[in-house]
């Protein structure tokens, strides 16, 4: 079965959060905040990756790439956000969630971990857009400098 590059994409951006947040958790380093905040990278280089194989594929469109890329990092934030929330299931629900919930950016008192993997994916669905549209002016800045 042949996936599209953006469902292809936003299942590696899934893999590789995951893998990193494990990672942090294994080493005891998932309550240090700024360390949470660096996946952003993960998404940026699989944004770009899809915007960059729109562009070699010849499709060079503004609307089309901004959709191509929303729909990869949507895919990985509803895919990474579900799996938090079966994780903290797992791990013992609310009461896991109060060690990691004590730096979360829309924290006030404690948040259940629906409210929490909810506040999560807002952010994250926040955060993506923003990143899609910061890598579209790249993109096109780009072309203007190729097509010179």
């Amino acid at each position: 079965m042949n996936l599209s590059k953006e469902v292809n994409n936003g299942i590696l951006i899934f893999i590789s959060i995951g893998i990193y947040f494990l990672t942090m958790e294994f080493l005891g380093l998932s309550d240090i905040f700024l360390l949470r905040v660096l996946n952003i990278f993960i998404v940026v280089y699989f944004l770009n990756k899809t915007i960059k194989s729109n562009y070699h594929e010849g499709k060079t469109d503004y609307l089309p790439n901004l959709i191509s890329g929303t729909l990869t990092s949507l895919i990985g934030v509803f895919l990474s956000v579900a799996a938090l929330l079966i994780y903290i299931s797992i791990k013992g629900g609310n009461a896991y969630l109060e060690k990691l919930s004590e730096n979360f950016l829309f924290g006030a008192g404690e948040p259940s971990m629906y409210q929490y993997c909810l506040g999560l994916l807002f952010e994250g669905i926040a955060s993506s857009i923003i990143i899609t549209f910061t890598l579209m002016q790249y993109w096109k800045d780009t072309r203007k400098r190729i097509l010179k």
